[in-house]
Parts: C-alpha cells; sequence; structure tokens
C-alpha cells in the first residue's frame, strides 16, 4: 500500500470515528434533555399532588424518633384489638406484614409479634388517593403507626389472628423504613413441613432461617416457641421458689472440666488457662455443704462435643436443681418430677395459644404425663429393650436409638411421654455418683425422659471425702498428684475440701432447657427452640 493511500485510509477511519462519537453525544444530550423533562414533569406533578392532596398531614415518613419529644398517645396492643373496642379511634404500631392495593384503597396486614390484624385505607373524606398510593407502596416489614378506627366485621377474617375486627386507617406514618429486598420471606418460613414442595411454593432451609434468624425469629411460630420457653423459665423458677429453694449463679470461668473428659472448651486466662463450665455440678454441691439446703440456677452450660446432632449444641441453657434429702435420694427424684409436671400444667394451661400456633406449622401429638410420674429401674428398661428385640449388656448405656425405641414402648404400655429411668450402671456416671449400697454395678442415678429423649441427668451425689477422692481416681481424673507420698487434690482441692467439715447426703440434676421446648412442642431439631444456636458449624449470629 501507497503512502498516499495509508494516509487516505487513515483519514477515512478518523471521519468515522469523529462521526461515531459525535452520534455518541447526540444521544447523550437526547437522554439527558429527557431524563430533564421527565424531572420537571415529576417536580410538577408533584407540587400540583400537594396542592391538591388534602390528607398529605395525615400520612408519611416523620423525622427520625430520636426521644425529640414525649407524647401522651397510648398504642393499643393488636391482641387487645377485640370487638369490646368497636367504633373506637385508637394508635396502633406494627409492621406491615402484607399490603394489597385494589382500586381506590389498599388493603394492610399489620403484625405485632404473634397477632395481626386486617386494616384498610381508602379514598374518602380522611384519605386522599395519594394516601393509599403511599400505603400499598410501604415495604413488607416496615414499622408504622397506625391512627385507625375499630370496626366490626360480618364475616370472620379468617387469615388474621384478630379475626372479628377491622381497622379503617385515617392515619398513617412510617417509624423505620424495611428495605424493598427481604433475605427471605415470612410466609415462606411459616409454611407446614412439605407444604411448599406439594404447590411448588418457595421453602425455606435451616441454615438459611439461622443465616437471617432476625428474620426468621419474627414469624409467629417463632415469637409463639420463645414465649413458651420463657414459660418454662418462669414456672421452673416460680415452682422452685415456692418450695423453698434459693436461686444462685455459679462461675462460667472454672479452673477444672466440671464433668472431667475432654469435651471442655479452654481460654486464655491471663497467664494460665480456664475452662467454659460444663455445668454448675461442683458449685451447686459447695452450696449443700454451705447449708443452703435446697438451690437452682438457670445460666450458660458449654459442651466442647463434636455432636452435629438434632439434638445437641455446643452451648445451651441448664436448668440446674441440687437439694439435700433426709433419707433415701428418691425424695431428689420426686421432688424434680413434681417440678416437671408443674411446669407440664403451667404450658398446658396458659400457653395454649402459643402451643396452637406451633401446631399450625409442626404438627404433633399432645404431651403426655401422669400423676405421679412413672419410674422404672434400668434393668426393666433393658429387659423391655430385649422383648423388642435389642441386643444390649446390662451395664451397657442407652444409645441414642434404643432411648428413642424404649420411650415408644414406654408410651405404648403406660401411655405417658415423661417418665424416669432409676439406678443407672456405674460404670457410665460422672465419678461424684453415689454407689447402689446393694449392687455395686448400679448406681443411685436417674435420667428422666421426654417423648423417648434424655432431658435431665441426676444422681445422689458421694458427700463423704475420702470415697469421692477414690471415686475420682477411679475415673482417671487428673486433678490428684502426691507430693511426698499424700495425694493432693490438685485443681478441685475446694470441691473435695468442701466434704471435708460435715456434708448432708444431697442429690440433684441438670435439665436442657432447649430439648424440654422441643420435646414438649414434638419439634425434630433442637436449633428451632436456641435463640441463637450454636454447634460444631455455627458460632454467628
Amino acid at each position: 500500500m501507497t503512502k498516499d493511500a495509508v494516509q487516505g485510509a487513515a483519514e477515512e477511519a478518523d471521519q468515522a470515528q469523529s462521526k461515531k462519537g459525535l452520534k455518541k453525544q447526540q444521544k447523550e444530550a437526547e437522554k439527558a434533555a429527557k431524563k430533564a423533562e421527565k424531572q420537571a414533569k415529576l417536580a410538577a406533578d408533584t407540587q400540583s399532588t400537594d396542592e391538591d392532596d388534602f390528607a398529605k398531614d395525615r400520612y408519611g415518613v416523620p423525622q427520625m424518633v430520636q426521644s425529640q419529644q414525649k407524647l401522651d398517645r397510648v398504642l393499643v396492643r393488636v391482641q387487645k384489638l377485640t370487638p369490646e373496642k368497636a367504633d373506637q379511634l385508637i394508635w396502633v404500631r406494627a409492621r406491615v406484614h402484607t399490603s394489597r392495593a385494589k382500586g381506590k384503597q389498599c388493603f394492610l396486614v399489620l403484625r405485632q409479634q404473634q397477632f395481626n390484624v386486617q386494616a384498610l385505607v381508602a379514598v374518602g373524606e380522611r384519605a386522599s388517593k395519594q394516601m393509599v398510593k403511599f400505603a400499598a407502596n410501604i415495604n413488607k416489614e416496615s414499622i408504622v403507626d397506625v391512627e385507625a378506627m375499630v370496626r366490626k366485621v360480618e364475616q370472620k377474617i379468617e387469615s388474621c389472628t384478630q379475626q372479628d375486627v377491622e381497622l379503617h386507617i385515617e392515619r398513617i406514618f412510617v417509624i423505620s423504613q424495611a428495605e424493598p429486598r427481604l433475605p427471605l420471606q415470612l410466609e415462606d418460613c411459616v409454611r407446614p413441613d412439605g407444604e411448599g414442595d406439594e404447590d411448588g411454593r418457595a421453602t425455606v432451609n435451616q441454615d438459611t432461617r439461622l443465616d437471617n434468624r432476625v428474620i426468621d425469629l419474627r414469624t409467629t411460630t417463632s415469637q409463639a416457641i420463645f414465649r413458651l420457653q420463657s414459660g418454662v423459665c418462669q414456672l421452673f423458677r416460680d415452682t422452685l421458689t415456692n418450695k423453698g429453694f434459693v436461686e444462685i449463679q455459679t462461675p462460667k470461668i472454672i479452673s477444672a472440666a466440671s464433668e472431667g473428659g475432654a469435651n471442655v472448651f479452654t481460654v486464655s486466662y491471663f497467664k494460665t488457662s480456664a475452662y467454659l463450665a460444663q455445668s454448675p455440678q461442683l458449685y451447686k454441691q459447695m452450696c449443700i455443704c454451705a447449708d443452703f439446703d435446697k438451690v437452682f440456677c438457670v445460666g450458660p452450660v458449654f459442651r466442647a462435643e463434636d455432636s452435629n446432632t438434632h439434638r445437641h449444641l455446643t452451648e445451651f441453657v441448664g436448668l440446674d436443681i441440687e437439694l439435700a434429702f433426709n433419707y433415701h435420694y428418691h425424695e431428689v427424684i420426686e421432688s424434680i418430677t413434681d417440678t416437671m409436671v408443674q411446669i407440664f400444667k403451667g404450658l398446658r394451661d396458659k400457653f395454649q395459644t402459643e402451643i396452637q400456633t406451633v401446631g399450625k406449622q409442626y404438627p404433633s401429638e399432645p404431651f403426655r404425663f401422669l400423676e405421679p410420674t412413672l419410674r422404672l429401674e434400668y434393668t426393666e428398661g433393658v429387659a423391655m429393650l430385649r422383648e423388642a428385640g435389642v441386643d444390649m449388656g446390662d451395664e451397657e448405656d442407652l444409645s441414642t436409638p434404643n432411648e428413642k425405641l424404649l420411650g415408644r414402648l414406654v408410651k405404648e404400655k403406660y401411655d405417658t411421654d415423661f417418665y424416669v429411668l432409676d439406678k443407672y450402671p456405674l460404670a457410665v456416671r460422672p465419678f461424684y455418683t453415689m454407689p447402689d449400697p446393694n449392687d455395686k454395678k448400679y448406681s443411685n442415678s436417674y435420667d428422666m425422659f421426654m417423648r423417648g429423649e434424655e432431658i435431665l441427668s441426676g444422681a445422689q451425689r458421694i458427700h463423704d471425702a475420702q470415697l469421692l477422692t477414690e471415686r475420682a481416681i477411679h475415673h482417671n481424673i487428673a486433678y490428684f498428684y502426691y507430693v511426698t507420698n499424700t495425694l493432693v487434690a490438685g485443681k478441685i482441692k475446694s470441691y473435695i475440701d468442701s466434704f471435708r467439715y460435715g456434708a448432708p447426703p444431697h442429690g440433684g440434676g441438670g435439665i436442657g432447657l432447649e430439648r424440654v421446648c422441643m420435646l414438649y412442642l414434638g419439634l425434630h431439631n433442637v436449633r428451632q427452640v436456641s435463640m441463637f444456636p450454636r454447634d460444631p458449624k455455627r458460632l454467628t449470629p
């Protein structure tokens, strides 16, 4: 190609590029002009709308609440919205659960914890079309303050808990706006198991729920679960307080593993190491030695067990009991079982709304229990399992499948979901467990079961320092060492010494709060009843 040809080709390319750039600039200018025209029109429309909107002061997004002022306004709870409040003008603060615009009106469902009510805003004397449009565009899960007239309805609103009334909105203000896109939808979270699979609607798996736990906890089911769980704690405290027990608090950072073994979390403690308490066991007993006679505590328990099962957590809430008895450790069993029965009765009588709410999503048979509580000896339980075809030794501990099978056998024979299994083999119990005086292979220990799963482990404790030391050595508890041929108790010296100065016979047990709630409600995973669960694979949120 000649020099002139090359130059001509370059000029043509420059011209083409120049035309392309000019065309692009023209497009951008046209786009900017259209945008400016649109914004001008929107501003004009907005100004016109504001001028025509007689209800503009009755809705909107007010200034953020920073405690600028105190108001005498009374906010009515959604649960209290009944026909008795008909024709009353009230204020309600709630979340927008759903909204549905239709013509000149918009239906909202307002939710407050596990209760919800239908609300209506319609074009009329108190609401403009702009107000209706505003209400329809409020993002789900936003928090609103609503002034409304309570009206009776002729036909029950089956989709709401408050079925006999409806709110006719006169004012609506957004107190806190939720983002338009939620990480999960609440209606998907409350869908009964299997229902979404059948009709193609979305379901939410457990990990997604737990990753977005704050949203998941807003569901009516979660609200019911944790209000019932609060009830278990309150009933536990009230029952034991009425029995003369004293509530105590015990250290959770300790110098030695309270249960022995390796399933303990080690933490740095200044220039040494410490452990997170596996139970308040040692301190409960020390309080008995200090003449408190009957104690209980409610607090976190830590277990470094790599168990990824439906019922294990690395941190859970322990409901612990310890008491001195007069003549026989069955006095302890009777005190604990009576406490559990009082809890079951309290839940049955005071938490029917919560039980029914959970049952809608997770149906189960009502929890059954007897008075007095059924107590079987370990040998009887083994015999029942053998009759059912299970091959197990006399001193073998119960496996999880055998626990469940025995629970089914007990339910069939005795019609109870709650029972005690007494006289466990000594070999499978902790070092501080009192041996059976009549058969050294067994012990004065027991477990309690709900729906075939263990919820409590307990025993008469050894209250003699010499026997306690011997049993600790037998279990290879590494807290003992010799100094000039003298055995020293090491890190649990304070515990051992507690029994040297006179200690009453005593016993107790530790209950897992989450397991009690899970099994009472007939749920299938302990994570459902742990607010922010911790297991080997989960440390957040």
